[in-house]
């Protein structure tokens, strides 16, 4: 986003991303904490398959990148980071993630070193 920008948001509650073949590409942002990454992580493999669809097929809908901001007490309590991590290296440049934790006393793994941000 840019200065002036629209952006919709949602928090909590029923909420799922489904475009359609003819929508418009979509650039989203995904922000979780804890245990809040079980939704968006789901939404973050319906992009990963669209993705693949579209490199595969060249048609269908036509996904924009996509940026998960996920935050928690330490690694360890980062849900699903191996596997963010594979959909990170398997979308170069459409799929990044930022992890942030806030209470982290141990060293953090090499692999995920330059994604994370925090104490």
């Amino acid at each position: 986003c840019t200065l002036d920008s629209e952006v919709a948001l949602r928090v909590g509650g029923d909420f799922f991303f489904d475009p359609q073949p003819g929508d418009s590409p979509v650039k989203l942002v995904l922000i979780a904490g804890g245990v809040g990454i079980n939704p968006l992580f789901s939404i973050l493999l319906h992009i990963a398959d669209l993705h693949g669809y579209q490199e595969g097929k060249g048609s269908g809908y036509t996904m924009g990148t996509v940026k998960l901001y996920y935050s928690a007490k330490n690694t360890s309590e980062l849900l699903f980071k191996k596997n963010i991590l594979g959909l990170m290296n398997a979308f170069p440049g459409k799929i990044t993630c930022h992890f942030h934790v806030t209470q982290q006393s141990s060293q953090i793994c090499k692999e995920l070193q330059p994604h994370v941000t925090g104490k």
